[in-house]
């Protein structure tokens, strides 16, 4: 595939979908949308473009149309359809939701293929119901073939829900995160030549960027990042309380001594949860029994610390891996400068992982070959 297919990036955060196609080759970014204002920072700092535009609006959707485009790309957030009306099509079925927004631009624009990325949490959401009907609008309604689903001789859909899950762990970064991908081919545009694409997603990537998480974290952190003693024991408290109701909730050290291969929970835009999930002991010296005046008692004595904002960047591939300049290997990530930690934590939290990422957009393409034979 010598030549570049234009994507459009929506539900952009801060990007990480758009570089995993970058890095894949290819493709090329030729329109995004976000409307989250810090992340719109970010997103401009890295590539020069301003993403701030709203997919909602008839505005958008009309400079969607103008544009052309091959590739629609977007991770979109979960949100409960409505099943009101006479469901005469996606209208009724998703009205009200970011998805119908995707779908009318879809609808209206007839992409040649698109991924969709989401929380795993979409395959049960309203009981199955949500990934139900959004398969059922993007093959019957919009016409494309979904990667993962075929028909039998009823014309009834067939697929499996927890096909669609990928982890982030096995694809080259020790972070415990499944999301769903979502990827079709366009009928209009390609007929019955969709027919012939390998049906199952990418479930791995062979390379490992890091061993383990320990490969990944960087010790002697500042003394910030490190708990006060009276955290640690509101913690220990908290988690006290859930196991004596039968609950695994609570706060979790990810890197203990004897854990064979360690890898982090998955990382959370809520930030609170997403750190304590994901604590490491950091044996600093100097660090037991320190005063500094952002906490209200001293430092832990055990090096009980919350990752950084840079090992959180490290376990979505922002930083030490897609932003790497491959002839000086220089890392060209950075934030906007200013930016505190809690905006870092949130947009590495809400963002994908890029190599997994990739992963889906290598497959795209070779897709995409088979289709046009090229």
């Amino acid at each position: 595939m010598n030549k570049k297919y234009k994507m459009i990036d929506l539900c952009a955060g801060i990007g990480g979908i758009r570089r995993g196609y970058e890095l894949a080759g290819g493709f090329v970014n030729v329109l995004s949308a976000e409307n989250d204002k810090n992340a719109c920072l970010t997103y401009k700092h890295l590539y020069g473009d301003d993403p701030m535009n709203d997919i909602t609006t008839d505005e958008f959707k009309d400079l969607v149309a103008d544009t052309e485009y091959d590739v629609l790309l977007a991770g979109f957030p979960c949100q409960p359809f409505s099943r009101a009306g006479k469901e005469e099509g996606f209208h009724d079925k998703i009205r009200g939701t970011l998805f119908f927004d995707i779908a009318e631009i879809i609808s209206k624009t007839t992409p040649k293929a698109f991924m969709l990325e989401n929380v795993d949490n979409l395959i049960t959401h309203q009981k199955g119901q949500t990934f139900a009907t959004i398969i059922d609008v993007l093959v019957n309604d919009l016409d494309y073939k979904v990667i993962g689903v075929t028909k039998d001789d009823t014309g009834k859909l067939v697929y499996n829900s927890k096909s669609f899950v990928r982890n982030s762990r096995n694809f080259g970064v020790p972070q415990n995160r499944p999301r769903v991908y979502i990827m079709g081919f366009s009928r209009k545009h390609f007929g019955n030549a969709v027919d012939d694409l390998p049906n199952t997603l990418p479930t791995e990537r062979k390379e490992k960027i890091y061993k383990d998480l320990n490969d990944l974290l960087e010790m002697n952190a500042d003394d910030k990042y490190f708990l006060s003693e009276g955290y640690v024991a509101t913690l220990e408290k908290h988690r006290a309380r859930h196991e004596g109701k039968g609950n695994g909730f609570g706060y979790k050290i990810v890197n203990l001594p004897g854990i064979e291969s360690p890898v982090s929970n998955a990382l959370l835009a809520t930030g609170g949860s997403g750190k304590e999930r994901n604590l490491v002991i950091d044996p600093k010296e100097g660090v037991a029994g320190k005063i500094i005046s952002s906490k209200q008692t001293p430092l832990n004595d055990r090096g009980i610390r919350t990752m950084t904002p840079r090992e959180w960047g490290k376990l979505q591939g922002f930083i030490n891996y897609a932003f790497v300049d491959k002839k000086t290997g220089k890392d060209k990530f950075s934030f906007p400068a200013g930016l505190a930690d809690g905006p870092k934590y949130k947009q590495f939290g809400n963002a994908v992982t890029i190599p997994a990422v990739e992963e889906m957009a290598k497959f795209m393409k070779e897709c995409i070959k088979i289709i046009e034979k090229t």
